[in-house]
């Protein structure tokens, strides 16, 4: 089975189908380009990208989750969204040594909730390039 992301609920702003992204010079391979969300600018980066993950095609699951960090918007293109889902803070632990191929430092914490494995993104830590260009 796939590995479970979760990111905090508060941050997140909407869930997007892949609409046109235009692509911008001079930027990381990771991100993709910008996209015009009623009137906003809103630049796009591919997870698995910036995961150093095995590359996947878009189809119809595929998402673009927009977050909202310290005043400015980013997209995050994921392979789907499944469920909001409350995490009781009991459940979440320290991140493990071992977390898999995505770098520990992108890593807040992990969560088991019934028979699920929830890896938890520590997003301020996967958008800083970002955070740098944008400011």
């Amino acid at each position: 089975m796939d590995k479970e992301y979760a990111i905090e609920i508060d941050v997140v702003q909407g869930i997007e189908r892949v609409m046109s992204i235009t692509r911008v010079p001079k930027t990381p391979s990771y991100v993709k380009g910008v996209i015009n969300l009623r009137g906003v600018v809103t630049p796009i980066i591919d997870l698995r990208e910036r995961f150093l993950l095995e590359p996947k095609e878009m189809d119809d699951r595929t998402r673009i989750i927009i977050v909202t960090l310290e005043n400015y918007d980013v997209g995050l293109i994921v392979d789907g969204a499944n469920d909001v889902i409350d995490l009781p803070l009991k459940a979440i632990e320290p991140q493990p040594q071992v977390v898999g191929s995505v770098a520990s430092e992108f890593i807040s914490g992990v969560a088991k909730v019934e028979e699920r494995l929830f890896v938890l993104l520590e997003l301020s830590k996967v958008l800083e390039p970002i955070k740098a260009e944008v400011k």
